[in-house]
């Protein structure tokens, strides 16, 4: 900011007269702008009240013309969707939370069962605690690898 004196001049009709600065020369016209702003509300209200006559005009119609459909079963009561329903949803009696619990019993009273799978055949279950201190002190079986395929020449 300078604090030096500018010598500001005013013209003839009373605005000031500046080196650096325009002025317009006349104002900004509000009447085209207030007119296209009319015409936008009068569009906007007739649009409306349109767009509502087609409204009722088809709600009568069809309110008029709509038969409705005969029933296609004759059956009482609603109709379950067929199995394999999801647990939780209409038509599923059991508690999904319960057979997550009796689920995981089984699974962990299978971990724990000594039995014959075939006995012919020498396969026989054991706990899995025990099969896992077998592996510990025998070692897991060597793997041998497949043969390698013997390329053709061509």
């Amino acid at each position: 900011m300078s604090t030096e004196h500018h010598n500001h001049g005013h013209a003839s009709n009373g605005r000031p007269v500046h080196g650096d600065v325009s002025f317009e020369p006349r104002d900004v016209r509000t009447s085209p702008i207030l007119k296209f702003l009319f015409y936008l509300g009068i569009a906007i209200v007739l649009s409306y009240i349109l767009t509502f006559g087609i409204y009722r005009g088809l709600k009568s119609f069809w309110a008029g013309s709509y038969q409705q459909p005969m029933p296609s079963r004759m059956e009482a009561g609603p109709t379950m969707p067929p199995e394999p329903r999801l647990q939780g949803m209409p038509g599923h009696l059991t508690d999904p939370q319960q057979d997550l619990r009796e689920k995981l019993q089984a699974d962990s009273e299978a971990n724990k069962t000594l039995g014959w799978i075939d006995e012919k055949s020498g396969i026989a279950q054991i706990p899995v605690k025990d099969a896992m201190q077998l592996i510990v002190e025998k070692g897991l079986p060597a793997v041998t690898s497949p043969p390698a395929e013997k390329k053709q020449k061509r």
